[in-house]
């Protein structure tokens, strides 16, 4: 019986840790804080110095969006306007953020 205890909770916390987490955020919060971020990210942009597109973020996974915005903070993705957007933000914040992102198409 202990047995069939232990591989019960062996095979819950092998799902368990499967299943990523998501982001638990307010995404109307979300929408109020990325108002500045729409000029880029709303839809396909191409700056002009240097020539790169912009990725259009709607329906992307918020764990996704947590973890690049917590990289921009942190430095260890690089982009001076990400970074400095990406600086003041708390970590609710950018669950708030990637739950308005995901939330949308």
């Amino acid at each position: 019986m202990m047995k069939t205890i232990n591989t019960l909770i062996l095979t819950l916390v092998v799902i368990f840790a499967a299943v990523p987490a998501m982001a638990q955020g307010d995404a109307e919060n979300g929408r109020k804080l990325m108002e500045t971020c729409l000029g880029c990210h709303a839809g396909k942009v191409t700056n002009a110095s240097p020539n790169y597109h912009v990725p259009k973020l709607g329906g992307q996974h918020a764990d996704y969006i947590v973890a690049a915005l917590k990289a921009y903070k942190a430095g260890q993705r690089w982009h001076p306007t990400m970074q400095a957007n990406a600086v003041n933000l708390s970590d609710q914040d950018m669950s708030d953020i990637a739950a308005y992102i995901n939330s949308v198409q």
